[in-house]
């Protein structure tokens, strides 16, 4: 699970990044605010890549892709990438919990099988 949810994080570092620069062009907003915010969000996709398994991890990140979509309110196109983020989100946490437990199954069955051989996954 870790490894796809910190690649959906780290697809959202640059995105962020990539509106951070669509959003100076807005001259209604201060380059500082937008900058601030945006390097907020891409420390916390950073932050989270590494907190995902433990407690809280998960809802954390939920948060973080309502703010993506949130986002939306300032740039308009932020509404479709975060939507799409908040999906592939679910399909990492979705499909990552599954590849766990088919990881931890087979284990289990090569330890059955050899009981001489450490676990090794």
């Amino acid at each position: 699970m870790r490894t796809l949810c910190a690649s959906t994080l780290i697809g959202e570092f640059f995105v962020i990044g990539f509106a951070g620069l669509v959003a100076m062009k807005d001259p209604d907003l201060a380059t500082s605010t937008v900058w601030t915010v945006s390097g907020i969000a891409m420390f916390l996709c950073l932050a989270l890549c590494g907190m995902v398994t433990r407690p809280g991890g998960i809802a954390l990140g939920w948060t973080l892709q309502i703010a993506l979509i949130a986002s939306g309110f300032v740039l308009p196109a932020m509404f479709v990438m975060g939507v799409l983020f908040a999906l592939l989100w679910w399909a990492s946490v979705h499909y990552g919990r599954k590849i766990d437990e088919a990881k931890a199954r087979f284990a289990a069955q090569a330890a059955q099988a050899d009981p001489s051989t450490p676990d090794a996954v």
